[in-house]
C-alpha cells in the first residue's frame, strides 16, 4: 500500500445556517482549547463518549499525537478560535492493520448546521491517506443523527453488539457498528 501525502492545509467550511468553520489539522498547542470543549460538552452525552473530553491526561495524548503516522487528527474552530468539533481516523494494529476506525464529536451549539457532516467528510478523505482497505465508525445504537452521517456516506450496519458499552454511570447500551469498504 502506498501513503497518500498528509492533508494539512486548514479548509473554511461554510455551514448551513451561515456560520464558518475552519477544519485544520490538530496541533500539540491546542491542548487548552481541546479540554475546553471537552469541558463544555454536555453532561450526559460525556457519559457515554468514548474518549473522556475531559480529563487533560486523554487531551494530552490527543494532541501530542499530532502527527502519528497511523492516525490523522481534525479539529472545527469557530471564528473566535474556539474547537467547536472533533474527529479522527486511526488505522488499527495487528490483523486488523487493514481497517481504519473513525471517531467524531460536535459541540451541543454546532450540531444541525452541517459541522458533524463536514468533518465526517474531511476525516473520510483523510482515511485515504492511511491505505485502510475498510473503514469503521461506532455509535451507539441511539445516536441516530451521528447514523445519518455516516450512512450519507456511503456506509452500512455491519453489527449490533448487545449491552456492549458501559457508560460513566454504569448503563449498558447495544454498540453498532457501521463500515465502508474502500477496496
Amino acid at each position: 500500500m502506498t501513503q497518500a501525502q498528509r492533508v494539512d492545509a486548514p479548509a473554511e467550511t461554510k455551514l448551513r445556517d451561515k456560520r464558518v468553520v475552519t477544519i485544520r489539522p490538530i496541533e500539540e498547542s491546542d491542548h487548552a482549547a481541546l479540554l475546553a470543549f471537552g469541558l463544555a460538552l454536555p453532561a450526559d452525552e460525556s457519559l457515554y463518549l468514548e474518549e473522556d473530553f475531559q480529563n487533560p491526561d486523554i487531551i494530552s495524548r490527543l494532541t501530542n499525537a499530532a502527527s502519528a503516522e497511523h492516525w490523522r487528527q481534525f479539529v472545527a474552530e469557530g471564528d473566535d478560535g474556539t474547537i467547536v468539533g472533533y474527529t479522527s481516523v486511526r488505522r488499527l494494529p495487528g490483523w486488523s492493520s487493514h481497517v481504519a476506525d473513525i471517531y467524531l464529536v460536535v459541540s451541543e451549539a454546532w450540531r444541525r448546521a452541517g459541522l458533524g457532516s463536514a468533518l465526517a467528510q474531511t476525516i473520510f478523505n483523510a482515511t485515504r491517506e492511511l491505505g485502510a482497505d475498510k473503514v469503521i465508525v461506532q455509535m451507539l445504537a441511539e445516536q441516530g443523527d451521528g447514523q445519518d452521517i455516516f450512512t450519507h456516506l456511503g456506509f452500512t450496519a455491519e453489527g449490533r453488539l448487545s449491552k456492549h458499552v458501559r457508560d460513566r454511570t454504569g448503563k449498558l447500551h447495544d454498540l453498532l457498528i457501521l463500515c465502508y469498504q474502500v477496496k
